[in-house]
């Protein structure tokens, strides 16, 4: 086996034992991208000159002393929304082509301490706008386990980039499910943490209430590890949580017996693919064996979910994008006719459809008249929700549901339908509106052998419970190795 098809822990072990150098660790992953970046267009742009400079440094260090982070010399991709000093950061959108941050995002500067090896930026959909990768300004990113499919979005690249061996890690952005949706697509594990528990800073803004960074990993394990670097309090995002650091792979293992597990038939209803709901049903029949208590619980207003969700981010992209108006930095239009001219110009020309789109209904949702109807009344049925999780979590220590109703579709099958396009994340969007911590882990393949998602979620701060929970079905079933064939040995 390859060094870059292993995972974080096996290679930790490897560097451990002294039988590998970080250099040797590196360069696998860079040859690995070049024999496969062509045909799945995970980066936006690679380091690999930098990555092979760093990692040397590392081996350095690691001849005077031992290991000191799990992460330390592991290779990984960033989503092209987190902002890295010195790299490029162009939220895959012509209106930030040009943009060389000032500063790192704050989780970047968490991976530098730990001494990651970072391998480029990932593509994504403009802003984090949509649900396929099929909407940055670049180039349209593939599935791994077929190249005429969808990744999913809007962190396509990141979960791509992890399923075809081209990074060991990578973190993304989950808005209404950007990170579980393409994990799922993917056959990889994506974890969307409690809101506020990651650090924003630094992270290009879609919608502020919503947005959180979390990780894209090969196994449970490593989804854990990654967390405990990532986690932890900033004084320079408001919203960050100011609570004590846990270690996540502390009692990872421990096993479900006992653990209650709730299904609800909200989550499985019209529209949910025949193979998708198969695979659930035998995920809650694997989960009774390991001995776990299966409970039926109820929603009274996840109906409404995706309508709020739809409204409250794209009232929230319209503020956030407005600052974007080709006067201070980014693109600019090259003719125009006065100020006015310059914005309208600027904007029409560096955004894409389904940014305008979005920035559109956001604008109209708070408008004069409408403010009321629309962006109070979704505010309003966001607390109903919130409400309503609250309540289900005191009958259950986990929910199950599906991660998308459907496995990955076809490149250009839903890009002129914009609602259909919409639904795809109707498991997903709910878990962001309430701010709760959210895993995608693989649980099957389709008739025509793509992969299948299973979410787990959990009340506010229970990343732990949750993770626990997807080891133990993880190790259960041998889903983790079943590889994307342009993720497996050639």
């Amino acid at each position: 086996m390859e060094l870059s098809q292993k995972t974080i822990h096996e290679i930790n072990d490897l560097l451990k034992k002294k039988e590998v150098t970080v250099t040797e660790v590196t360069q696998s992953v860079i040859n690995r991208i070049d024999g496969v970046e062509g045909s799945t267009d995970a980066y936006l742009r690679l380091q690999s000159e930098e990555a092979l400079h760093a990692a040397k440094v590392v081996d350095e260090k690691l001849k005077a002393r031992k290991k000191k982070s799990p992460l330390e010399g592991i290779p990984y991709g960033l989503k092209d929304n987190l902002c890295t000093q010195g790299i490029l950061t162009t939220c895959a959108s012509k209106m930030l082509y040009n943009f060389n941050p000032p500063y790192n995002a704050h989780v970047y500067n968490l991976l530098i301490e730990e001494g990651g090896i970072l391998l480029g930026k990932t593509n994504m959909d403009e802003f984090a706008m949509g649900s396929s990768t099929e909407n940055s300004a670049y180039k349209v990113t593939r599935n791994p386990w077929d190249l005429n499919k969808v990744p999913g979005g809007s962190s396509g690249g990141s979960a791509v980039a992890v399923a075809s061996n081209t990074a060991f890690f990578t973190l993304g952005s989950d808005t209404g499910g950007s990170i579980r949706q393409p994990a799922s697509f993917c056959g990889v594990v994506g974890m969307k943490p409690t809101y506020g528990l990651v650090s924003r800073y630094g992270l290009v803004a879609f919608a502020s209430s919503l947005d959180q960074i979390g990780p894209f990993t090969k196994d449970v394990e490593d989804c854990a590890l990654v967390l405990n670097a990532i986690v932890g309090h900033d004084e320079k995002d408001s919203t960050s949580l100011n609570i004590e650091k846990k270690d996540y792979t502390k009692n990872l293992k421990q096993g479900v017996k006992g653990l209650r597990i709730g299904v609800a038939q909200a989550f499985f209803g019209e529209g949910l693919q025949t193979e998708v709901r198969k695979s659930l049903e035998d995920a809650i029949a694997i989960y009774k064996a390991l001995g776990a208590e299966i409970v039926d619980v109820s929603f009274q207003y996840l109906d409404y979910a995706l309508s709020a969700y739809y409204l409250i981010s794209s009232a929230e992209a319209s503020s956030n994008l407005a600052r974007y108006d080709g006067i201070r930095y980014g693109f600019r239009a090259e003719e125009y006719d006065g100020l006015v001219d310059l914005y309208r110009k600027t904007r029409s020309q560096g955004f894409g459809d389904e940014v305008k789109r979005r920035i559109m209904l956001g604008t109209h949702a708070l408008s004069s008249g409408y403010y009321d109807a629309y962006y109070k009344k979704a505010m309003q049925v966001r607390t109903l929700i919130k409400e309503d999780f609250d309540q289900v979590f005191k009958g259950c220590d986990v929910l199950l549901t599906p991660t998308s109703p459907t496995t990955a579709f076809g490149i250009g099958e839903k890009t002129n339908n914009p609602l259909e396009m919409y639904l795809t994340d109707i498991y997903t969007v709910p878990v962001n509106i309430a701010g709760i911590p959210g895993i995608s882990i693989p649980c099957g393949l389709d008739q025509v052998g793509m992969p299948i998602g299973m979410q787990l979620l959990g009340p506010v701060l229970s990343e732990k419970t949750i993770l626990k929970a997807a080891w133990a079905f993880e190790n259960e079933t041998n889903y983790k190795n079943i590889k994307a064939p342009l993720g497996r040995e050639v």
